[in-house]
Parts: C-alpha cells; sequence; structure tokens
C-alpha cells in the first residue's frame, strides 16, 4: 500500500448568501445481511475517558487526544496528553490539527453544492470539464466516480514510499494538475464503475473541477461555501505553508533508529505534498463538530445530493483489494457499530488522525457525531491506531460480525 494512502476504517456550506435550508431526513441503508435491532445508546462516559487516558505517557500510541461527542443521545468532551515533549504542558483541548482526508468530505460537499446549482452533472463523464486535462483513456470516468472512488484512474506512485525519503522532502509540494497528468499517464486500475479503490487522485480531480467551473481558488471557495457560512473560526487550507498556524498541539512520528531502536521525532512542520483537495485541510474538534452537523443534518448540502452523501455504490461493485461490497459513498464511508449505520470519514496527516463520525435517526436528526484529533505516533500506518479506536468503539459499540 502507498504510505502515503491511508485506508480507514470507518467505512468511516451553505452557498454563500443562501438561508439555512430545513433537515432533510437520510435514511441510512443497511448493508445486505444485517441484522436490524435496536442499539443501547447509553453514553459510556468512563469507557470514552479510559480510552484517552495513556494519551501522552512514556511509550504510548498517542501524545495528544482531543474528543468531542455529541447528539440527542448525550455529549461528552475531554482532552488528554501533553501539548509537546518538551514542555509537557497539558495538550490545548482547542488545538488546530491536520486533518488529513476529512478533507475529502469538504470538497465534496463543495463540488455537490455544485450539482444542487446546476453547474455540474454526476453524470457527465469529467473530461467534458477537464478536456485539456483528462485523457482520451479516461473519457468514461464521470463527476460521481470521482467521489465515490470508482473511477479506476490509479493513483501517482512516488519515487520512493520509506519513511525516511518522505522525511526529507516533507517541504516539497506537487502541482495537482501534475499529479493528475502523471497518474492519467498510466493504465486504469479497471473499467469506470466496476470496481473502487480508495484514494487521493480521484479528490485531488475534483479540487480542479472545482476550480475550473468556478474560476476561483480552492482556498477561496472553501471560505466562501463553507468556512464563512458556518463560522468555522479556526479551519483553513495552508496551501504551500508547511507551518500550522495558531495554536496546536505538537504531532510526533516513530522513525527506526540504525541501532534497531525506535525514536520520536517532531512533524508538526510538514508540506502538503500532493494532498490538495484530498488532504490539506487544518481545522479544530469544535470546527469539524459544527460542520458534521450542518453536513448530517441538510443544512449545507441538500436533497438529491446529500443523499448521494450517504448511498453506497451497487452492491455489486467490489473493494478492489479485499473484494469486500464497496463502503465509500460520494465523500463519506459507512461503517456498521453497535448494530447501527455510522457513517463519517478518517484523516491521517503526520503526527495526526482525525474522524468526524455520526449516526442518523430514521427522521434526519442526530442521534450521535463523534470528533476526535489523536496525535498518534503512528498516523499513517496500516492499522488503526490503538487510542483511536478505543474512541471509536467506546462511542458507537463494537463491530457487528460480517
Amino acid at each position: 500500500m502507498n504510505t502515503r494512502t491511508r485506508t480507514t476504517l470507518l467505512a468511516t456550506a451553505l452557498v454563500l448568501g443562501l438561508s439555512v435550508a430545513p433537515a432533510v431526513a437520510v435514511p441510512s441503508p443497511s448493508p445486505a445481511g444485517a441484522t436490524a435491532h435496536r442499539a443501547d445508546t447509553g453514553l459510556d462516559t468512563a469507557a470514552l475517558r479510559a480510552a484517552i487516558t495513556g494519551a501522552g505517557k512514556p511509550g504510548a500510541d498517542a501524545t495528544a487526544a482531543l474528543v468531542r461527542v455529541g447528539g440527542s443521545e448525550g455529549s461528552w468532551r475531554d482532552s488528554a496528553g501533553v501539548h509537546d515533549l518538551v514542555s509537557d504542558a497539558p495538550a490545548d483541548p482547542n488545538g488546530r490539527f491536520r486533518a488529513g482526508s476529512v478533507t475529502k468530505v469538504f470538497t465534496a460537499a463543495m463540488v455537490l453544492q455544485l450539482a444542487g446549482e446546476g453547474r455540474v452533472a454526476l453524470d457527465r463523464p469529467v473530461r467534458g470539464y477537464l478536456p485539456d486535462l483528462i485523457p482520451a483513456a479516461y473519457a468514461g470516468v464521470t463527476v460521481r466516480q470521482l467521489l465515490n472512488h470508482t473511477s479506476g484512474i490509479p493513483s501517482d506512485d512516488s519515487p520512493d514510499d520509506s519513511l525516511e525519503y518522505l522525511y526529507a522532502h516533507r517541504f516539497e509540494a506537487s502541482d495537482p494538475a501534475d499529479v493528475v497528468r502523471a497518474a492519467t499517464a498510466r493504465k486504469p486500475d479497471f473499467a469506470p464503475g466496476t470496481a473502487q479503490h480508495y484514494d487521493n487522485i480521484g479528490y485531488t480531480v475534483a479540487g480542479l473541477l472545482l476550480e475550473r467551473i468556478t474560476h476561483d481558488s480552492y482556498a477561496h471557495q472553501l471560505a466562501a461555501r463553507i468556512v464563512r457560512p458556518l463560522r468555522l473560526t479556526d479551519t483553513y487550507v495552508p496551501g504551500a505553508d508547511p507551518a500550522l498556524r495558531g495554536p496546536h498541539n505538537h504531532g510526533y512520528q516513530v522513525f527506526p533508529a540504525p541501532d534497531g531502536s525506535t525514536e520520536l521525532r517532531d512533524v508538526t512542520v510538514w508540506g502538503a505534498g500532493d494532498t490538495f483537495a484530498a488532504g490539506n485541510l487544518i481545522s479544530t474538534t469544535a470546527d469539524l463538530e459544527r460542520f458534521t452537523d450542518a453536513l448530517f443534518t441538510g443544512r449545507l448540502v441538500h436533497g438529491a445530493q446529500l443523499k448521494e452523501m450517504f448511498t453506497l455504490p451497487d452492491p455489486a461493485v467490489r473493494n478492489r483489494e479485499t473484494g469486500k461490497p464497496a463502503a465509500y459513498s460520494a465523500g463519506l464511508s459507512m461503517k456498521r457499530l453497535g448494530g447501527r449505520n455510522v457513517w463519517g470519514k478518517t484523516g491521517g496527516r503526520w503526527g495526526y488522525n482525525t474522524v468526524i463520525a455520526g449516526v442518523l435517526s430514521p427522521t434526519g436528526t442526530l442521534a450521535r457525531t463523534l470528533v476526535y484529533s489523536v496525535n498518534s505516533t503512528d498516523a499513517k500506518g496500516a492499522d488503526m491506531n490503538p487510542t483511536a479506536m478505543k474512541i471509536m468503539l467506546a462511542t458507537f459499540g463494537a463491530p457487528d460480525p460480517s
């Protein structure tokens, strides 16, 4: 697996000037074979607290953890760990962090807004909007397939995926159009719409599509369509700036040492690389909780476009690597936890793991939401961070038997 791409465990704006729309009920479809039953919805605050108590201790898998749980079933928020390993000061619960692939949810929301405005057709080939960028070999790829990872466009592989190489080149940034050209110069992974492969490339194309349609930058559209209407005062995309602006907790990564031991390096300052519209967002748990509430209840994306975010591809479409049914919709993914459908998105940048997730009631109200930032010491590892896993299970319950 390309180490720049994190496969998530969680199968997990208003247009400027428009008024807030009423909540839209979007039933969560149950996967085939799932047993419908009412879950125990009591919020286990003791389990949540226990999940984060080890953060910041010597040898822990996370140096900090910031958690917010909300919804009609109860709310809870807390933090643990340290601001940095030098001062050992307590973690700032309001600190900014790199949200990684949670950026994709923002990008999907903006593209779906354009669809609602009649400026983008989800079933239209992307080449119709970007004829100078998308070659004929990818003429069949539609906008919807970009958003639900069924385009078949391959990854733009790094010349070296080793941790040391990536660390040495951490201040470099790629031009998004060059990334797309390199990827589409290769043979498709599969015919569009026939399989699902989670990756950044579809969202890189989606960000460029957004810029072409609006004749504006991705950053400005993000501010106009989501950040300002929702008053997300600590959310932004840094562009080529590798620093985290404003209050933040430091991120660390475990590196192998020459003698066979390991060392922790501060990786707080790290450039955008090739993440662009797929993973370059910076935010806080408070801002992401507000965003999640607005998104899930139809105040950001409306009607048929919102339904796209809670609809999985046809069951015949399978994950290219595992052969399991597709688990990603437009921007989100779904996992059965505690007997309920949990929709959301995880994200990983060096030093930081993030999640937004929620459970909708049949009437479209939010029963429970979770937002966390976990300063994982192996944030882009193949497995989910143990602290993050404990938070997820404490919030939603154990996975349903498959």
